[in-house]
């Protein structure tokens, strides 16, 4: 273990070479640092006028009675279950002390930095300034480092800070983030249909009537999952949202086309949803234009859109997110994938009036972000939670790991299964896949050689277990069960303490969906997380009609009453890392956790009195 004289010794002596840092109350001391992945070469200095957009997160005051908070009103069996929190109260909570944002501002003031904008909460801190003034701010020495694909960036594989504000700020970036700047990466598979030679027809007239295993439509859904006649209620009180990132925005002729054939009723909605800007996100209302084609743009968002839709009839609220996160590329992200959800969180958390459902598709190999910084995010996710929102992610295509690339990024290459965040964040609902009819399976899709001799990965409903986040009290038994029922298989492998993915499940193989003005099928949990969204969607439009608050924060309530209204899976496992990975069993499994929702059985465990 290296000593915190070490490091000083270290940082002072780094100093020496880079320059005085800013005056401060305490000798500088390395903060964070991380290995330049093997894909990067360090190739010239950088420009000292290049201009840097650093975010400071600062120390949230109270957090752990912000904690305290949201299990008491998400625990169903505590008397404040469903008494969310407001806006202000959240603030109030998360907020610096006084100490910590002074701090802060004197040591920024001592380098000149004046022009400061915050989050709502003051909790992040954003300053624009010269990579010659971030490098006396931080002690380091910034460089300009190229991909093996001809990007370039500037980065710093280490920097510090004054020793006594090591405990005032959580983390700054970009420092350490290696990313991509012309990232492509998403979660779903555009795909010819596909049949399991295993595969058994429903023997349920009202299924067997709706439900085409190759291509899966809205009245399979809702008859699945038992929506069918059920039409929102309150529809101006109770919203769902989804979240759009890389440049990707939800084409409305395409989803006009949808509705048209599917829901007829609903086909308004196509022009009526919003779609907010953040970070100088895309705004488009019409088709696509040639190169947006060829790029593919937008089959993920149309997606959302028009699985939401298809089963709530709820018109949904977008926001589509510009701008670059942290990232740290490893052998299973290459490229940038990683989204800047403090630039959507900050923004939306700042809102006083947010949907009670948000379903994100999205999420990166958990080791490509920094932990700093995915701790902070995890407790933007909280927030929501609080707040009396039930924040969705997909639990990813990869099972437990992109085959050939399952090994650690930190210099040993250990081996190991890859986890993906924020999927293992504990305070969001994480959702796995499934296909096949009766019974439900693990949504899987074998590898196979393309005609120009390309190996096509396996798709399989990803499945883990965190090694940022440790498992939370509300997973204790089920999840301590499994890990003992596997008697030692694939140990060493996964992090068996840590938090454990996903929650639940749902239909994620051969939706039908338009883009393009053309009709397709689209797989992945980038498609069951949306659906999952639309059906807790008009759980929450039952219980405000009858006058009960939104379930808000689902996986306390999910863990200690709500799994009994899920439809357990059995069948399939999280393949992945050339193995078979973990397997569904009965009662919850990292596959597809509790399995898949049965409407009715909802509604009624939902409520605040049972």
């Amino acid at each position: 273990m290296i000593s915190v004289t070490s490091l000083v010794v270290a940082a002072t002596a780094f100093q020496a070479v880079v320059g005085n840092p800013i005056r401060a109350r305490s000798a500088y001391s390395v903060k964070e640092t991380h290995f330049v992945p093997r894909s990067w070469r360090d190739i010239d200095e950088a420009p000292k006028n290049f201009m840097i957009n650093l975010n400071i997160g600062v120390k949230q005051g109270q957090f752990d009675e912000l904690d305290r908070h949201l299990h008491e009103v998400s625990d169903p069996d505590h008397e404040r279950y469903g008494k969310h929190l407001s806006l202000d109260h959240v603030h109030e909570l998360v907020k610096p002390s006084a100490e910590s944002l002074d701090l802060v501002h004197e040591w920024l003031a001592d380098s000149g930095i004046g022009d400061l904008s915050y989050s709502a909460a003051k909790d992040w801190i954003s300053v624009s300034i010269p990579v010659e003034t971030a490098e006396r701010l931080l002690a380091t020495k910034y460089r300009t480092y190229e991909h093996e694909g001809g990007d370039r960036l500037v980065r710093t594989p280490e920097w510090s800070l004054p020793t006594h504000l090591h405990d005032h700020i959580d983390s700054i970036q970009p420092t350490t983030s290696f990313m991509r700047l012309k990232g492509q990466g998403n979660q779903f598979l555009h795909l010819a249909p596909w049949q399991s030679p295993k595969y058994t027809p429903p023997t349920s007239p009202d299924v067997s009537a709706v439900c085409n295993v190759s291509s899966v439509t809205p009245q399979c859904f809702e008859t699945l999952y038992s929506t069918k006649g059920y039409f929102p209620k309150n529809p101006k009180l109770n919203q769902v949202g989804f979240t759009n990132y890389l440049g990707e925005i939800p084409i409305r002729p395409d989803t006009a086309q949808f509705l048209k054939k599917y829901r007829p009723r609903d086909v308004d909605a196509a022009y009526r949803f919003p779609q907010i800007r953040i970070a100088d996100g895309p705004a488009q209302d019409g088709p696509l234009n040639l190169t947006q084609a060829a790029d593919g743009t937008s089959q993920e968002a149309n997606l959302d859109v028009q699985a939401i839709i298809g089963i709530s009839h709820l018109t949904p609220v977008s926001w589509s997110t510009g701008g670059s996160p942290p990232f740290l590329p490893d052998s299973n992200t290459p490229t940038n994938t990683n989204e800047p959800y403090i630039v959507w969180l900050n923004y939306l958390l700042g809102q006083r009036s947010i949907p009670q459902v948000i379903s994100t598709s999205y999420a990166d190999d958990e080791q490509t972000v920094p932990q700093a910084y995915a701790r902070r995010v995890c407790s933007q996710f909280a927030q929501l939670g609080a707040r009396g929102v039930s924040v969705l992610f997909a639990s990813g295509d990869r099972g437990v790991g992109l085959n050939s690339t399952c090994f650690s990024n930190d210099g040993k290459n250990t081996s190991m299964f890859v986890p993906l965040f924020p999927s293992g964040c504990p305070y969001v609902t994480t959702v796995g896949a499934t296909h096949e009819f009766e019974p439900e399976v693990v949504a899987f899709r074998p590898g196979t050689v393309r005609p120009d001799g390309s190996f096509r990965e396996i798709y399989s409903s990803g499945g883990g277990f965190s090694n940022y986040f440790d498992r939370p009290k509300y997973q204790e038994r089920v999840v301590g069960q499994y890990v003992r029922g596997l008697k030692g298989l694939y140990q060493g492998l996964y992090n068996a303490e840590g938090r454990a993915y996903p929650d639940i499940a749902a239909q994620g193989q051969y939706f039908a969906y338009v883009w393009n003005g053309t009709e397709g099928v689209i797989s992945g949990t980038s498609a069951s997380t949306p659906l999952m969204a639309g059906i807790l969607a008009l759980v929450n439009d039952a219980l405000s009609s009858a006058g009960q608050p939104p379930l808000g924060f689902l996986n306390p309530w999910l863990y200690s009453r709500g799994f009994k209204g899920f439809t357990d899976i059995t069948s399939g496992s999280a393949a992945g890392c050339q193995v078979d990975g973990f397997p569904a069993t009965e009662g919850w499994d990292p596959v597809t956790g509790f399995g898949t929702p049965v409407f009715p059985s909802l509604v009624k465990l939902g409520g605040r009195m049972q």
